[in-house]
């Protein structure tokens, strides 16, 4: 078949696709293009994996700079590790599309999205989501598709459908809704305390949109005669031994959910207990029957499977959660602040069994993140947020690594939901970073991030906008009958249907994020959800501010003092000095920080406010204008036959003549005055090459006092 192009007229946008022209190996493979952003999305299908119990997928997006004209920095001048946004895009792409497939899938898949070219209307992230999908049909995968993805903004009250860059920096919504024709499966949102009823509208008008892009994809697989493989799950290999494990386990699994143990160590104690006995009962059996040779992770995934069923069914029959819990109601809460000393915030956040300490820290200009080096050219960062989750807050032994692509994007839905409270630049000049360390998780830690931080950023002195708070919501849906949770826990989580992320303010929601594992969820349950998670999202900040009731008015005694002076731009040059060497000096002699902007603002960052004085005069000193008949009190720093060198301001220095140093005649200059000295000068001469004649005459001895009052101060 030879190359095909398709134009899909869009909201006032044109996106063109183009198959059979790139990757021709690849299972599937598309260029997605609209406006000048243009992406290659590929799907491959490998073989399957024996002896695994998950679907191996992987996503992958991949910048290029050049997509932007650009070339990388750094010694190599190529792409190295990928970028925040990039990993992102990753789990952008991968959210939608995973739920999509059937569970019983154990082949290697891989999807790769690649941004060949940018422009800067259009963001490449949404149109790789429907590119995803479409490189999957055309690779004829099993799976539920097709499904596509939107970009909803919100400029003056008004939703705009794949808004660009600048809209999305000015407006107050930056939305991805992703879909199939069932339904939403995807949604991921900031938003500046936007009322929920707003939420819910700009939902649903981005679903809207969604549907237009599935008709198209329809179109297109009928266009070509291409048919999705049969999703019929193959046949149970083992019915036998599920029957077996059900008749052993049944009873003592529903007796285990229904006694509504609150501490899971206990409850997952006592599951695991009758795990092992079912294991003990195969064990037992002849050593020729059947089920002696079936490995042990069916057994496993057998029972699983016995206590999801059991656990949704008496949610949905009894309202009643696994530890006793109603639908609505939130485990137990407490928080501190102040926890660790010499840092400039910190903050516990216990609900339930999940545990987050977040440490906030107070920053410099200099400080802010340089993002000139990712595709998406976001010049700096001043509010960063990290996110580690250790393998013992989970009881394990692991490996600790480098961050991946959960804690990424964790740090990023809690950043996310913390920038619209954080305060200007003009009114805190700060640089902020908050870092959540996950020390026990039981569900939501990104949740507990948000709230932890909320804390530890005003046990700083953060004047935030408004305290944010977050929850996460569940879902269980056994056909017409659908209940939502609220503070889900980690089996909830594992078991159920939904995985519903909302943080905001009492005014409204400043970050979203749902995953379904199911892909017929209705609006109205979407709504209920979102309203449902108010309600608990109150009910923990209202815990939050009885430990903190607002941001303290007092910065900690080891948070950095920032003094902020105005300079010539033209003197920038004079106060860094050749290859740094005065504002280098400065830092050197007083421990003060200096960063200096291009408009010439000179940025003093000091604990102490008598190094950050000290700083600001010799600052002031090196940019003053020198006339003929100041008066300093400089340093020698060296001398020679006919007179001596002095500094009498950082980075300037002039001569005093031998018969300047004395009203007599000397014989030596050491005989007056040794290297090292503090002298008492003042400026007698400033020749046509700017250079400076020294003198000790002349002075009145007020003008001496003076200066040297002023160098004792």
């Amino acid at each position: 078949m030879g190359a095909i192009e398709q134009i899909i007229p869009f909201f006032g946008r044109e996106i063109k696709l183009r198959i059979n022209t790139f990757a021709p190996q690849a299972g599937g493979a598309v260029l997605i293009q609209c406006g000048d952003t243009s992406v290659l999305v590929t799907a491959t299908r490998g073989e399957t994996r024996d002896g695994i119990d998950f679907f191996p997928l992987v996503v992958d997006y991949e910048e290029r700079l050049y997509a932007a004209g650009r070339i990388p920095g750094g010694f190599l001048r190529r792409e190295g590790r990928p970028p925040e946004k990039a990993i992102l895009t990753c789990r952008l792409i991968d959210r939608p599309l995973r739920p999509l497939f059937p569970g019983w899938l154990r082949d290697d898949v891989q999807v790769v999205a690649t941004t060949l070219s940018l422009d800067e209307k259009v963001p490449a992230d949404v149109i790789a989501v429907t590119g995803a999908s479409i490189a999957c049909c055309l690779a004829k995968l099993p799976f539920k598709g097709p499904m596509a993805g939107v970009r909803v903004g919100l400029l003056n009250d008004e939703f705009i459908i794949n808004p660009t860059f600048a809209e999305i920096e000015s407006g107050e919504l930056d939305l991805v809704v992703a879909g199939t024709l069932e339904g939403v499966v995807m949604v991921e949102a900031g938003a500046n305390q936007l009322p929920e009823q707003d939420m819910i509208e700009a939902i649903e008008f981005g679903y809207e949109a969604v549907e237009e892009l599935l008709k198209a994809q329809q179109k297109l697989m009928a266009d070509l005669g291409i048919e999705l493989p049969d999703l019929t799950p193959p046949a149970n290999e083992y019915p036998d031994l599920e029957e077996f494990v059900q008749e052993k386990a049944t009873d003592r699994v529903r007796e285990v959910i229904a006694s509504c143990e609150k501490d899971r160590v206990i409850r997952d104690a006592k599951l695991d207990a009758i795990k092992d006995d079912v294991k003990a009962a195969i064990a037992a059996l002849p050593e020729d029957h059947p089920f002696q040779t079936i490995d042990n992770k069916v057994v496993s995934a057998l029972f699983k499977e016995l206590t999801k069923k059991l656990m949704r069914r008496q949610v949905i029959e009894q309202n009643t959660r696994i530890d006793g819990r109603k639908l609505d109601e939130i485990r137990p809460i407490s928080c501190m602040v102040g926890v660790l000393p010499r840092v400039h915030g910190s903050a516990l956040f216990n609900r339930g069994l999940t545990q987050v300490l977040s440490v906030a820290t107070l920053g410099t200009s200099s400080d802010a993140q340089d993002m000139s080096d990712e595709l998406y050219t976001d010049d700096k960062k001043r509010y960063l947020h990290h996110y580690n989750m250790p393998p013992y807050s989970v009881g394990e032994v692991k490996p600790l690594r480098s961050p991946g692509r959960r804690e990424v994007g964790h740090g990023a839905l809690a950043e996310r939901a913390l920038v619209p409270v954080i305060p200007s630049e003009k009114d805190f000049p700060y640089v902020l970073r908050v870092v959540s360390e996950v020390l026990s998780s039981n569900g939501s830690t990104s949740m507990g991030s948000v709230c932890a931080s909320t804390l530890s950023l005003m046990d700083a002195g953060v004047p935030l906008l408004k305290p944010v708070s977050g929850v996460a919501m569940g879902l269980i849906q056994e056909g017409e009958e659908v209940r939502v949770l609220t503070d889900i826990q980690g089996i909830e989580d594992f078991l159920g249907d939904m995985d519903f992320k909302v943080a905001g303010t009492d005014s409204g929601i400043t970050a979203l994020q749902m995953d379904m594992k199911i892909t017929n969820i209705s609006l109205q349950t979407l709504k209920d959800a979102i309203y449902q998670a108010r309600s608990g999202r109150l009910f923990i900040l209202d815990k939050m501010l009885e430990t903190l009731p607002k941001p303290r008015t007092e910065l900690s005694a080891f948070a950095p003092r920032l003094t902020t002076m105005k300079i010539n731009p033209d003197q920038i040059g004079l106060v860094i000095g050749p290859g740094g060497k005065n504002v280098k000096g400065i830092v050197e002699e007083t421990g003060a920080k200096i960063d200096i902007s291009d408009d010439g603002t000179v940025t003093i960052a000091s604990v102490s406010k008598e190094s950050a004085r000290r700083a600001q005069q010799m600052i002031e000193g090196m940019t003053r204008k020198i006339a003929v008949g100041d008066v300093f009190l400089g340093k020698v720093t060296r001398i020679i036959p006919i007179g001596a060198f002095v500094e009498f301001l950082p980075g300037k220095e002039g001569m005093v003549h031998i018969s300047q140093l004395a009203e007599s005649r000397i014989a030596k200059v050491e005989d007056v005055i040794d290297v090292g000295d503090n002298i008492v000068i003042k400026i007698r001469e400033i020749d046509q090459r700017g250079r400076f004649n020294l003198t000790r005459l002349g002075i009145h001895p007020d003008e001496a006092a003076a200066v040297q009052a002023s160098a004792l101060e």
